[in-house]
């Protein structure tokens, strides 16, 4: 029998990864330690909540986690953004009559039944009739009648309460704000310093959003850009060829867009960053029923069972971890349905339903070959060495039938993979050789439960060993019963 750490994590028997949201329900390393035995392959840290100490003390514990369970994790620091609100009213609240008219102005002065300030002086002369705005997550709608620099006049489509600093969203048109606040920038530069692994950057509106955060993050880390705005949409495959991974905010994306819209649009995102070979993350509200009931819904269950079909490197759960009363519970049930997908006959042929033809490179071409190897002959793993994690993301993009078990000798490139579908990464020494590349790949797979004596096994390299992009070499080893004997003694 295969001797296995007790403490280390087994492959999850799942290619799809479950990102968890850290919050007052699972901060404390206990349950950060529940999270991750139940199925969570990395963190995200909201900075639009809690205090830096807070933060610190969450990035320390998942660390310290990670020597625990010999498996390297992945923390997403995502950034709060831009936010537009509304000022503030006489009553700390008003009601706005349905088809009745309010205004929104620059005047600081506390607000009523009829007017509120609109602390952004940057939305003035910028909106034309017609256009809308929608406040608190939609709850309230508002059709602009005039704008000019100093007031909106708008009619009210749909009225209600309307509150204190409640958001304001503004579908229609492209805000000359900048996608990062001071706020944000301490937060990056506080990120940056705990070493998080990937930094999440909201209400991106353009292509140009990414460059600031790029340049302040000065090299480290990878930027994962939210689409959560329709401007977005309109140049989302700029977006996603200048940033490292996609996350499908629905959050957002479901207040500006009509309902409706939301279902196609993520298919239309996935389907691009899958083809680009950057991570994508489908988020919000996925299990939202779980923030106080111990099961989800049936609908909810489809929902992330669609994401898992269409292919998604990741899953996210949001409040249901960070402030439900179920956070373990939730994950275990995000874990069961991914694995249930992934048990479907059906499931592979519809995740590779979208075309990702490879690029006319050597290390595309064998990425695709090995997906067809495969296919083809009864592999337990594809075994991948890797400096940056490139080649790990060319095999991840054919969605091969087999774990992708990646070897790089760089704890933050190990880190990063956590949110790529069906890579089990692992830090280990550089290889010097041909022979040393074969060994260490049947040792590292027998340690990581991927084979036994007799299992064959893929493994996809560059020659010469070190050299970035110069992935040339693939190679089909069977595990003998000598080599599961040294790795047991």
């Amino acid at each position: 029998m295969q001797k296995l750490d007790p403490k280390r994590i087994d492959p999850r028997g799942r290619k799809v990864k479950i990102l968890a949201t850290v919050g007052p329900a699972s901060r404390s390393p206990e349950m950060l330690a529940r999270l991750f035995k139940a199925g969570v392959d990395a963190f995200r840290v909201n900075m639009s909540h809690g205090e830096h100490s807070d933060h610190e003390k969450t990035i320390k514990a998942i660390r310290a986690m990670e020597k625990d369970f010999h498996r390297p994790i992945a923390i997403l620091a995502d950034l709060q953004g831009p936010k537009l609100r509304v000022g503030k009213f006489k009553d700390g609240q008003a009601v706005i009559r349905h088809s009745g008219h309010f205004t929104l102005d620059q005047n600081p002065e506390p607000g009523d039944e009829t007017r509120v300030q609109l602390p952004h002086p940057e939305l003035f002369g910028l909106l034309e009739k017609g256009q809308r705005l929608l406040i608190n997550d939609g709850k309230i709608r508002l059709k602009v009648i005039r704008a000019d620099d100093q007031e909106i006049l708008c009619s009210a489509e749909v009225g209600g309460v309307i509150s204190d600093r409640k958001g304001v969203n503004v579908p229609d048109a492209e805000v000359p704000i900048p996608a990062l606040t001071d706020k944000d920038r301490k937060d990056l530069a506080f990120a940056m310093n705990q070493g998080v692994d990937w930094i999440g950057l909201s209400f991106v509106q353009r292509p140009e959003d990414l460059a600031e955060a790029r340049r302040l993050m000065g090299g480290k880390g990878a930027l994962c850009a939210k689409i959560e705005k329709p401007m977005a949409v309109r140049r989302l495959d700029e977006i996603i060829e200048l940033s490292d991974g996609i996350m499908v905010a629905r959050g957002d994306l479901g207040v500006e867009l009509e309902p409706q819209e939301v279902p196609p649009l993520q298919k239309k995102i996935v389907n691009k960053a899958r083809t680009a070979g950057k991570p994508v993350i489908v988020a919000t509200q996925m299990l939202e029923s779980m923030i106080e009931s111990p099961a989800p819904t049936r609908a909810e269950v489809s929902d992330v069972a669609n994401a898992v079909y269409d292919g998604a490197d990741a899953v996210m759960l949001s409040a249901e971890t960070a402030a439900g009363d179920w956070p373990e519970e939730a994950v275990t049930i995000m874990h069961r349905i991914a694995r249930q997908v992934e048990s479907d006959e059906s499931y592979l042929e519809r995740v590779r339903f979208l075309d990702t033809p490879p690029d006319a490179t050597t290390a595309d071409a064998l990425a695709h070959a090995c997906m067809t190897v495969a296919d083809t002959v009864t592999i337990e793993a594809i075994t991948v060495f890797t400096g940056s994690g490139s080649t790990a993301r060319r095999v991840a993009r054919e969605r091969p039938n087999v774990p992708v078990l990646v070897l790089t000798p760089s704890m933050k490139t190990a880190r990063r993979l956590g949110l790529l579908w069906g890579a089990h990464a692992v830090a280990t020494k550089d290889i010097g050789s041909f022979e040393e590349m074969i060994a260490k790949g049947k040792r590292m797979a027998l340690r990581h439960g991927f084979g036994r004596a007799g299992s064959k096994l893929i493994a996809l390299a560059g020659v010469p060993f070190g050299t970035p992009g110069s992935t040339n070499l693939m190679h089909v080893v069977t595990v003998s019963g000598d080599e599961l004997e040294n790795h047991e003694s």
